[in-house]
């Protein structure tokens, strides 16, 4: 016994020595989830319609559409799908999101959404978007816990422009004093992991030109390019792109529109749930899986907009669309109009509160701090669990009081 012993004791020294490049690979390659809080969704505004009242304005935008639409309760169970006895309850929940954090994720957009201008008038809407944005940071009304800009791309032809813009946008904000890690900036149209390298050289030398904190400028990557999914050597690119990014990527985004098209896929199909996103975003998943990357889904173009009929079209569909992605473990989207809001909160709220009272009873049981359940739950379910209920308290569809015997340090140290 003794002679095993010091063979397991040496053993395992040797493997430590073997080991230990791999052992700091995996630890900076795959850190876990991060800490921070992640949001439902993100609102894209045109830059030239941002300013500091926008947030203000989409909340009061969406509440009046609502209230417009909506009827009573047993109505709006009928169009979204949920039990009446759900949206009964939610109803309250979301007419004050609506009223104190309508958008939690907001992209000013230089992109797509933006088009091309002239040198000057993008100057000057850099100019403008950044002092507006830190007049919202700064101000008493609901903002958002997440903001940035999504610039033109790091293709040969609007490679300056992105760069100018990107540059512009951080230089007002930082003499504003209004950078910190609230701000993300939105990286399209990948096609080649040296964009991701470029892009990191380029925020590093904006922090050394502004005086900011090294790291605090971070990005997210676009997918929509097939490209970024499959490079022409065959090896799955978003992979690559994620570990070229000097840690400061936080989430990968799926544009349903750009990479269906790419596709070939014609406008009528084009769709969140066409079987080419599924696939782009199950190789999103995959490689983001452990990174700490965040993932997010993309938007329906169907908006509920006119008479009452079609208002209620649109909120099934994108009530429908977002419980999906919440199925499928993309708990974040875009929001493209203030009609959206509802459905998006509604639908999720609901995903987060289902089965609520058992998964507080196993997670209680699992900690030790509750009666045994007919589970009998390992620790990758309980962190799965731990992880919904905080996801639902952090966007305001479980309040604490729900949570009886688990508090929110169980709850962290169960969900790491």
């Amino acid at each position: 016994m003794h002679q095993q012993s010091a063979l397991i004791a040496r053993l395992t020294q040797d493997l430590d020595r073997e080991l230990a490049a791999v052992d700091r690979r995996l630890a900076e390659q795959y850190p876990g989830r991060r800490a921070e809080r992640q949001p439902i969704h993100t609102v894209y505004v045109p830059a030239d319609r941002f300013s500091a009242s926008t947030v203000a304005e989409w909340g009061a935008e969406a509440a009046r559409i609502l209230d417009a639409n909506g009827g009573d309760a047993a109505s709006l169970a009928r169009v979204v799908g949920l039990p009446v006895e759900t949206v009964d309850e939610l109803l309250p929940r979301v007419r004050r999101k609506l009223a104190a954090e309508p958008i939690e994720d907001l992209r000013i957009d230089f992109e797509d959404g933006y088009g091309p201008r002239s040198d000057a008038e993008e100057d000057a809407a850099a100019i403008a978007a950044a002092s507006a944005l830190a007049e919202l940071l700064a101000g008493d009304g609901p903002k958002p816990m997440r903001v940035g800009i999504r610039f033109k791309c790091f293709e040969a032809a609007t490679r300056a422009r992105g760069v100018r813009t990107l540059g512009l946008f951080v230089g007002a904000l930082a003499e504003a004093g209004a950078v910190d890690r609230r701000f993300v900036v939105t990286l399209p149209k990948v096609t080649a992991v040296e964009q991701v390298s470029a892009l990191v050289t380029v925020l590093g030398a904006l922090e050394v030109e502004h005086d900011l904190e090294p790291g605090v400028l971070r990005f997210e990557i676009q997918v929509e390019t097939p490209q970024s999914i499959l490079a022409a050597d065959g090896t799955a690119l978003v992979a690559r792109l994620i570990h070229a990014s000097a840690g400061r990527c936080t989430a990968l985004h799926y544009g349903t529109y750009d990479y269906s098209a790419s596709c070939g896929i014609v406008g009528r199909y084009q769709s969140m749930e066409h079987p080419a996103a599924d696939h782009a975003k199950a190789v999103m998943q995959v490689a983001a899986a452990g990174t700490g990357v965040e993932l997010s889904d993309g938007s329906t173009n169907v908006l509920p907009v006119g008479d009452r009929d079609r208002v209620h079209a649109g909120w099934r569909l994108h009530a429908r669309l977002v419980q999906r992605s919440l199925e499928r473990g993309f708990s974040q989207g875009w929001d493209l109009h203030p009609g959206q809001f509802a459905t998006r909160f509604l639908a999720t709220y609901a995903f987060f509160r289902d089965e609520l009272d058992i998964t507080v009873r196993r997670l209680a049981a699992y900690a030790g701090v509750g009666e045994p359940t007919e589970y009998l739950d390992e620790p990758a379910t309980a962190a799965a669990l731990a992880d919904t209920v905080v996801r639902g308290l952090e966007c305001g569809a479980i309040a604490e009081s729900e949570l009886g015997a688990i508090d929110r340090e169980t709850l962290a140290r169960l969900r790491r």
